[in-house]
């Protein structure tokens, strides 16, 4: 991460000299405008969008900056031994990524000359999610829990590629925290918040073209899916130890809904077709461990109703008004370096932009496809079930 924010600053400052004033006036820089940037988007293949603005370069830049982040986590988390300042350093990368693309939302695209189209990278819906997608994979805050609770977090490495940039996607779990035996109100209420995450993610993406959206979609849905069943099976565990068996039962049939439609949900996000290969969450232990945990707890609950309790088992399903008592996780504050030292009033100056390449704002912006880059395969040291491109 150290090097990479050393290019990355080395990079943003000398690009500022094309867009910050530097003649002491409040007049437009000279250079901005003196070249035309492309960049592809993730939902929209390998068609480059255009614009002849340094602005366009400096937000794309942050954007792939912060895809970088999630890669970067991603290759951390499927390490076959990873130590507590790796499992730290995913959070803060995910973190990371969360901070650079709301700076862009909130900092950056409303200077664009050019408005982005709807579904391309730097529209506003396309940010939400991704924010809000890196705060629910960061959810478990390492460095509070690990201060305040001492709890450990543990890897669920799970990957979804989305167009050309190949957006991967961690997931810092909650498992440690269970296999610790922590309070299952805690593990109830983090869950919850989990789902309410994956849920906000994706209704922030109803309203786009569903060609680009409908997997990753299905992808969210599973995981909201899927976090309510966790928070359900550990709210019918708390209401156990508190006696309530009846409506423990029907936490843990709700539990049991819950996981059979994240179930379904999986087969459907392997057959949607859409940007992207296909990760195999279904397949991964942390998630068949689910579902047999909450039938060996509901067949529990329902021996000792039989046996101790004999409570009515209500027909709605208790309502899952659960908070976590700490802070939710927040993106990382994000900012621009300083301009370079190498810019100067003199330097500034001394461009002559009548010399410089000729106005391309006319060409057709859907002109070339860009070919991929090729990226090293870096495929974690330990089999987690999932796809990594």
């Amino acid at each position: 991460m150290d090097m990479m924010k050393n290019a990355m600053d080395a990079y943003l400052s000398l690009l500022q000299g094309f867009i910050s004033s530097l003649d002491g006036t409040t007049q437009e820089n000279k250079l901005r405008f003196i070249q035309n940037f492309k960049w592809t988007d993730t939902l929209q293949g390998n068609v480059a969008s255009a614009q002849q603005d340094a602005i366009f370069d400096l937000v794309s830049m942050e954007f792939n900056i912060a895809l970088w982040h999630t890669k970067y986590a991603s290759r951390l988390a499927g390490k076959e031994d990873i130590t507590v300042d790796e499992a730290k350093d995913v959070h803060r990368s995910l973190r990371n990524a969360a901070g650079i693309f709301k700076h862009i939302k909130e900092g950056e695209v409303s200077r664009l000359v050019t408005a982005p189209e709807k579904g391309k990278d730097l529209e506003s819906r396309v940010l939400d999610t991704y924010i809000i997608q890196c705060q629910a994979e960061a959810q478990e805050d390492a460095d509070h829990l690990l201060d305040m609770m001492a709890v450990i977090i543990k890897l669920l490495n799970i990957t979804i590629d989305v167009g050309s940039n190949r957006f991967l996607l961690i997931e810092v779990t909650i498992a440690r925290a269970i296999e610790l035996k922590h309070n299952s109100g805690l593990i109830a209420a983090l869950a919850n918040e989990t789902a309410n995450f994956y849920q906000k993610a994706d209704h922030t993406l109803t309203t786009l073209d569903p060609t680009y959206t409908a997997k990753w979609r299905k992808y969210l849905q599973l995981k909201n899916s899927f976090y309510l069943a966790y928070a359900y099976c550990y709210n019918g565990q708390t209401l156990l130890a508190s006696d309530k068996c009846g409506e423990a039962i029907r936490s843990l049939q709700e539990a049991e809904k819950y996981y059979s439609k994240a179930e379904a949900l999986c087969k459907e996000y392997g057959q949607t077709k859409g940007p992207g290969s296909t990760a195999k969450p279904s397949e991964h232990l942390f998630f068949r461990k689910l579902g047999t945990y909450i039938r060996n707890t509901l067949e529990k609950c329902q021996r000792e109703n039989g046996f101790i309790y004999f409570q009515k088992v209500p027909q709605e399903a208790p309502q899952l008004e659960l908070k976590a008592n700490y802070g939710l996780v927040e993106p990382q504050s994000f900012e621009l370096p300083a301009l370079s030292s190498q810019w100067s009033q003199d330097v500034y100056t001394a461009f002559d932009i009548t010399k410089g390449p000729k106005d391309d704002k006319a060409k057709d912006k859907k002109e070339d496809e860009v070919k991929p880059v090729k990226e090293p395969d870096l495929k974690p040291q330990k089999d987690t079930g999932c796809l990594i491109s």
